[in-house]
C-alpha cells in the first residue's frame, strides 16, 4: 500500500566549495557536500556545526517581555505566592511542565503543576483549570507549550485574582493576551534571533534567564536538558541553531545521566540505555510519553518525569506503558476500520482529500490514524470522531500542501481549531460537516499541484560502497543530532544485489534484512534492512540487480554496534530524475 515514491537527486553547483572545504578539513568530498548543501561553507561554520557550544545560546533577555516574567516569577518566589505551572497533555507540554516545574521546585515549596484533560477540558487553557487554581489560592499562572490565543482566560483569571505569565511558541493572532508577560519568539515585535523553539524550550529560556539573573549557575540547569531534548525530538521543530546544541548536550545527558522516569521510558522500551538518538525518541520514548495524555492523564506524564525515586518511576512508567499497548492496538484497529471505509466508498470524502468520520471512534488515536491514512493515500487526511457533543477531528497533510490555510478558510463553520502547516485540530457541530467536507474538497482543488500529491524522496548524493569507510562514518555522526532542517542524509547506490541470503524478518514478515553487494566492488557486502519492502523478495532473491536509497545507522544489539544500511526505497533507475 502506498504510492510510488519519485527519486530526487540533490544537485549542489558549487563544486569549488565542495574541492575547498574537503581539502580544509581533510574529508571525503561526499561529506563536504553534505555540509556545502545544509549551508556550511567556511571551515569556521563547519567547526561550529561539528562541535556545538553551550556559549553560543542566545541571551535570554533578547525575548520580549523576559524581564516582566523574571521579575514576576521572583516576586512570587520571595514572597511564597503560590504558583501553578500549567501546559498541554502531549509531549511537548509535559516535557515543558516538568522542567519549569523541577527547576521552581528548588526555589519553593509553594508550586503545582496542572494538565488539563484532554477529554474534559481539551486543548489549552480551560476555565475549569483558573476555577481549580484560585480555589486553591494560586496568585500566579505561568502557560507552557499553550496561552498565545487565551485572551479571555486571561481576563477570566485577572478578575479571579490570578496572573498569568504565557510561555508559548505557536504562532499568535493580532491581539496578544493581556497577560503579565507574553514570552514567544514568534511575536510580530520579538527580535530573539530563533523563532523555532519548541514550548519545553521557551520554558527553559525562562529558567536560563532567571538563572542568569538570581546567580544560579547555568551548569545546574543542564541535567533538565534531557527533557528539552525530549520536546524537541517529538514537536518535530527544527534541529537547527540553538535547537541543534539544546539537543546535542540533551542526548548527551539523556545518554550519560537521564532522569529516573526517562530511563523507565529507555528500560520499558526495549533501547540501548548508552546509545539513544533522536529517532528512538520520535519513535520510542515520544509516543510513550504520549499516550498517558491519549489514554489516561498527562499528568501522569509528568509524575513520571518529575519522579524522584526508582520504584515511583517504575511503577508510573510500566501504567504508562500498558496505556501505550492499548493505545497501539485502538489504533491498529481504527486504522484497519478507516482503510476499508475509503476502500470501499463510506467515507465523507476521497476526491482531493480522505475524510472519515466514526463518532465511536478514540479520540486520543485519530491523529495516529490520519497519520496512517496519508502514508496509504498520499492525501490531505481529517479523521473525525466525537467528543462531548461535537464533532472533532485531527488533520494531517502532504508535503508542501497548507492544510492548516485550508481549515482556517472554513473557520465559520467551526467552533475553534488550531495547528500547524502540515497538523491541524479541529471541532464543529455535526451539522456543519457536510458544508465542511465540500468547501475543504474545493480548497484542496484549486490550491493543489499534481507534485504535491508524489511522494518524492531527496537524495543529498550518490555514494559506493568503498567509501564508507570507518573514518567517513566517524565524521558522519558527528551530523547528528538529526532531525527537520538537518535530515540525516540520504545516499543513492546504483546496480547492487544481495548476497543470496536476503530474508523476511517482522511479525508478519512484511521487512526484508540483505546483505548487499555493490557490482564493482564483489567482495564486500554491507548488512541492510528494508522496511516494508517484502514484496521484492523474489525478484531480489533471484539474484536481480536494484537501486537503492538509504541512511546509515549504527544498529545496537546486545552491546555490538553494527553498521547498517536503512533502505528507505528500492527499484530501478529509470524513476530518478
Amino acid at each position: 500500500m502506498g504510492k510510488e515514491k519519485k527519486w530526487i537527486l540533490k544537485d549542489v553547483a558549487d563544486g569549488e566549495t565542495v574541492a575547498r572545504l574537503s581539502s580544509e578539513l581533510g574529508i571525503d568530498p561526499v561529506l563536504s557536500k553534505l555540509l556545502v548543501q545544509r549551508g556550511i561553507g567556511t571551515f569556521q561554520e563547519a567547526r561550529a556545526f561539528f562541535r556545538p557550544s553551550l556559549d553560543n545560546l542566545h541571551d535570554p533577555f533578547l525575548m520580549k517581555d523576559m524581564d516582566k516574567a523574571v521579575d514576576r516569577v521572583g516576586a512570587a518566589v520571595k514572597s511564597g505566592e503560590k504558583i501553578l505551572v500549567y501546559g498541554d497533555y502531549d509531549v511537548d507540554g509535559t516535557t515543558a511542565v516538568s522542567l519549569v516545574y523541577s527547576f521552581l521546585r528548588k526555589l519553593t515549596r509553594n508550586v503545582d503543576f496542572y494538565v488539563p484533560d484532554r477529554y474534559d477540558e481539551g486543548y489549552g487553557v480551560s476555565y475549569k483549570g483558573i476555577d481549580w487554581a484560585a480555589d486553591n489560592g494560586f496568585g500566579l499562572i505561568i502557560t507552557l507549550d499553550c496561552g498565545i490565543k487565551a485572551n479571555d482566560k486571561v481576563f477570566y483569571a485577572a478578575d479571579r485574582g490570578i496572573d498569568m505569565i504565557i510561555c508559548d511558541h505557536h504562532l499568535p493572532e493580532n491581539d496578544l493576551p493581556a497577560a503579565v508577560a507574553v514570552l514567544d519568539p514568534k511575536r510580530a515585535d520579538c527580535g530573539y534571533p530563533f523563532d523555532d523553539l519548541s514550548g519545553c524550550g521557551v520554558g527553559f529560556k525562562l529558567v536560563q534567564a532567571y538563572s542568569q539573573k538570581n546567580g544560579i549557575p547555568f551548569d545546574s540547569l543542564i541535567p533538565l536538558l534531557d527533557l528539552l531534548v525530549v520536546s524537541i525530538s517529538s514537536d518535530l521543530v527544527s534541529v537547527v541553531g540553538e535547537n541543534r546544541i539544546l539537543a546535542h548536550f540533551g542526548l548527551k545527558q539523556l545518554n550519560e545521566n537521564p532522569r529516573k522516569g526517562l530511563l523507565a521510558m529507555i528500560h520499558l522500551s526495549g533501547l540501548d540505555p548508552e546509545h539513544i538518538t533522536i529517532d528512538d525518541i520520535v519513535f520510542k520514548i515520544g509516543p510513550r510519553i504520549n499516550a498517558a495524555g491519549r489514554m489516561e492523564s498527562g499528568r501522569m506524564a509528568v509524575e513520571l518525569l518529575t519522579a524522584e525515586n526508582d520504584e515511583v518511576a517504575a511503577r508510573i512508567g510500566s501504567e504508562i506503558n500498558r496505556y501505550n499497548n492499548e493505545r497501539k492496538n485502538i489504533d491498529r484497529e481504527i486504522t484497519r476500520e478507516a482503510l476499508e471505509m475509503v476502500q470501499s466508498g463510506n467515507c465523507l470524502s476521497a476526491r482531493n482529500a480522505t475524510i472519515v468520520y466514526n463518532p465511536s471512534w478514540h479520540k486520543g488515536v485519530v491523529g495516529i490514524v490520519a497519520s496512517r491514512l496519508v502514508e496509504a493515500f498520499y492525501r490531505p487526511t481529517i479523521v473525525f470522531t466525537r467528543s462531548n457533543g461535537f464533532v472533532t477531528g485531527s488533520a494531517r497533510s502532504v508535503h508542501g500542501f497548507d492544510l492548516y490555510d485550508a481549515i482556517e478558510s472554513c473557520a465559520d463553520l467551526l467552533e475553534n481549531f488550531g495547528g500547524h502547516l502540515y497538523a491541524a485540530g479541529l471541532t464543529l457541530k455535526e451539522e456543519n460537516l457536510p458544508e465542511f467536507c465540500e468547501r475543504i474538497e474545493n480548497f484542496i482543488e484549486k490550491n493543489i499541484s499534481e507534485d504535491m500529491l508524489t511522494p518524492v524522496i531527496m537524495i543529498d548524493t550518490r555514494l559506493d560502497f568503498s567509501q564508507i569507510t570507518p573514518k567517513f562514518f566517524r565524521i558522519l555522526k558527528q551530523f547528528q543530532p538529526f532531525g527537520p532542517g538537518n535530515s540525516a542524509p540520504v545516499f543513492l547506490t546504483e546496480n547492487v544485489y544481495d548476497n543470496g541470503n536476503v530474508r523476511k524478518v517482522g511479525a508478519d514478515g512484511g521487512h526484508l534484512k540483505l546483505e548487499l553487494i555493490q557490482e564493482s566492488q564483489p567482495y564486500r557486502s554491507i548488512s541492510a534492512i528494508a522496511f516494508n519492502k517484502s514484496e521484492h523478495f523474489d525478484h531480489i532473491k533471484a539474484g536481480n540487480p536494484i537501486d537503492v536509497c538509504y541512511s546509515i545507522v549504527e544498529n545496537y544489539y546486545r552491546g555490538i554496534a553494527n553498521l547498517q544500511l536503512r533502505i528507505k526505497d528500492l527499484h530501478d533507475r529509470e524513476d530518478i530524475i
